[in-house]
């Protein structure tokens, strides 16, 4: 990475402190003067007047805002970085929706361009404002519009969801999927390629109900079409395909995390792509591996590459595939379940073979009895229970 893309990533990181500390002359001169708004909302005009007036107006209706940076790409003169952020709504009303007084947590992505070490433009995508519009568009829709919408949203979860496990010689899948509402956006599915090997992907679509079960089932249907198409193309290839696939075909607020593996169940080798997607844990040796690879979340920039890995499973050897409504789940307290927790289990109790259940006791015990789930959870483990002929 070159000096300027990393001057641009921490010109992003100060834009970004200045608005959670409000200080509008710090933002004024870091915007250029024709500095652009691309996520607009109602009433917001798209210059820096109005970008300085949507800040201060945050702050009069969410308390206690904070962003923490997970992780931040600098490509020519743009900067996209991918934060988890959290507030409490208890200032003043937001688009008619009452203060809830409930701090909530929330993942987005910020999406900037540089000219002459002034911001020009920004993007923003954030799952809080998806929460808050699909709420207000329930309060106004009848109800019986509603649950029909809904019946129907069940029927195209059901159908895209793998009617039956593949059952393999040497190897154990065990998938759970359990959405917050009657629909959700998570989605996982495996499919045969060619030359024994198998396709396994888990995903997880923006927002919750409807329109994310229609954009989950469209992406899973996208990628298993392509990576059979495909034939022997690699994991990275495919999400390539899909993310060019998905741009046309989805609203430009939503976006999808993907992650995509192909087991050989032959060589026992797993080759993987990731976009933007928790990342898997690998038990062996007593420990828990993050599988990494980067790569942007589909359907949010064209002409995007998706870094690939390799692993060789051995015996015993298991792989945690899963969704954020695991690890973002909240005890009384507030506390997150967490990804340190979640791998410590995974390091401690990955050889047992009902790891999937194991996790959903310790989750449930973590939570309570009155948890209302926040989002939809979706675990998948693969093992390799035995020795390749």
């Amino acid at each position: 990475m070159s000096s300027e893309e990393e001057k641009n990533k921490a010109l992003v990181r100060r834009f970004i402190e200045a608005q959670l500390e409000t200080d509008l002359a710090a933002l004024e001169e870091m915007m250029a003067p024709d500095f652009v708004d691309r996520s607009l909302m109602p009433g917001q005009e798209p210059d820096r007047e109005g970008f300085k007036h949507s800040v201060a107006e945050n702050v009069d209706t969410f308390s206690d805002i904070s962003y923490t940076i997970d992780d931040q790409i600098a490509e020519g003169d743009k900067v996209t970085t991918w934060y988890t952020g959290s507030s409490t709504h208890d200032r003043g009303p937001f688009m008619g929706i009452p203060p809830t007084g409930k701090r909530e947590s929330f993942k987005g992505v910020f999406l900037h361009r540089i000219v002459g070490s002034k911001i020009v433009e920004e993007w923003s995508l954030n799952d809080a404002l998806d929460v808050m519009l699909s709420a207000l568009e329930q309060q106004m829709r009848e109800r019986e519009r509603f649950e029909q919408e809904l019946l129907v949203a069940r029927r195209i979860q059901q159908a895209s969801l793998p009617k039956e496990v593949p059952q393999l010689e040497g190897w154990q899948i065990t998938p759970y999927y359990r959405p917050a509402t009657e629909v959700g956006g998570d989605f996982y599915d495996f499919f045969e390629l060619d030359e024994g090997r198998l396709g396994v992907v888990v995903g997880d679509a923006t927002g919750k109900g409807m329109p994310a079960a229609l954009v989950a089932e469209a992406t899973s249907n996208m990628l298993r079409a392509l990576a059979q198409g495909l034939g022997s193309s690699s994991a990275g290839e495919v999400l390539e395909r899909v993310n060019e696939t998905l741009l046309a075909r989805i609203p430009p607020n939503m976006f999808v995390t993907c992650f995509y593996a192909i087991l050989d169940t032959k060589s026992a080798g797993l080759s993987y792509a990731n976009a933007g997607h928790d990342l898997p844990y690998l038990h062996r040796n007593g420990d828990a591996e993050e599988l990494r690879a980067r790569g942007m979340p589909l359907g949010l920039m064209p002409r995007m590459g998706y870094e690939e890995g390799e692993v060789s499973l051995g015996e015993g050897n298991c792989v945690l595939f899963y969704s954020d409504g695991l690890v973002e789940a909240h005890d009384p307290n507030g506390e997150m379940f967490g990804f340190p927790m979640l791998r410590a289990l995974v390091a401690e109790h990955g050889g047992e073979r009902a790891l999937g259940d194991f996790l959903l006791e310790e989750l449930y015990s973590f939570v309570g009895g009155d948890w209302e789930q926040e989002d939809d959870i979706t675990l998948l483990t693969l093992r390799r229970s035995a020795s390749l002929s």
